[in-house]
């Protein structure tokens, strides 16, 4: 079962319950129906009372929210041989070179071709800390992202890692093409991130005084070019598509972003999670693990 714990803000008050829910939730409620059908089971409370789908929610709601894994029937992991860039295994751990345009585990509508589907078919014990719909995954990369990602072969491993990245000690570099010429050699970008009122899938960066979630990126320039600079980016917060809006808000869109910039501006998004920094969970030893640059960005490097 997993539980998650929901505090309305206030660009949610006024929505519908179960359209509250499913749009902060979207990849454990894939739909309305299946947010009705979970309210009508009483696993959802609202400020700690049972609650109907069509209820209003109001600014600072307590929403609570538990699924069972049974909920989802139509959704198994099913193993699919899908080649795999391996950069490093043992038996804590594997690292894998994702591609761009493969998503990390399934998700609703979408139950094949993801990186979970390669790991079960290619390794025989994952951990299953977070269920059995994704076996290993410790972190994410956005699908349009490619780069280095790790995941745990045992809970063991799982939870060291887990905690590292919670106390964000473990380091990642970013490499990224963004639009227009960037004037300093390097910068720090503070902007905090909140969810977008209109689009579940979508974040922006919060109006000042606005409750939102801190978030921190460094940057240093690789290379500049006419018209798109080649960066180096440090996240020092872990936001959903903190990068991507961080570069925005400087006036330097990722190129190829069809969420934040231009689409057409490259053939894919521009954003590779080139290196990660950690702590072995079994060894106790820093492992660093680097992803080569894709053929797309070298005429930039």
């Amino acid at each position: 079962m997993s539980a998650h714990v929901l505090t309305v803000t206030f660009d949610e008050a006024g929505q519908r319950l179960d359209v509250m829910i499913t749009r902060r939730l979207p990849e454990e409620i894939p739909s309305r129906m299946f947010a009705k059908r979970i309210i009508e089971a009483g696993r959802v409370q609202l400020n700690g009372k049972p609650c109907k789908a069509r209820d209003m929610v109001q600014e600072r709601d307590q929403v609570l929210v538990e699924i069972l894994f049974d909920d989802y029937p139509d959704e198994r992991i099913h193993p699919e041989d899908i080649p795999l860039d391996i950069l490093y295994e043992d038996e804590s751990l594997i690292a894998i070179n994702k591609p761009s345009g493969m998503s990390v585990h399934p998700a609703a509508g979408r139950y094949g071709g993801t990186l979970v589907n390669a790991l079960v078919h290619h390794v025989q014990t994952l951990s299953d800390v977070n269920g059995p719909k994704r076996p290993g995954i410790v972190h994410r990369l956005d699908k349009e992202t490619s780069g280095v990602i790790l995941a745990a072969r045992t809970n063991a491993a799982h939870v060291h890692l887990g905690r590292q990245f919670e106390q964000h000690t473990i380091e990642k570099r970013y490499v990224a093409l963004v639009q227009g010429v960037v004037q300093y050699d390097e910068g720090m970008i503070e902007a905090g991130i909140a969810r977008h009122a209109k689009y579940h899938d979508m974040r922006r960066i919060a109006r000042e005084g606005e409750e939102a979630k801190e978030a921190t990126t460094y940057y240093t320039v690789i290379r500049r070019h006419k018209g798109c600079t080649l960066v180096a980016l440090f996240p020092r917060t872990g936001r959903t598509h903190q990068l991507r809006l961080h570069m925005r808000h400087v006036g330097h869109p990722i190129l190829g972003d069809d969420k934040y910039g231009q689409k057409g501006s490259f053939p894919r998004l521009a954003l590779h999670a080139q290196a990660i920094h950690f702590v072995h969970p079994l060894l106790k030893e820093p492992l660093e693990i680097w992803a080569p640059l894709p053929e797309e960005f070298r005429e930039y490097a």
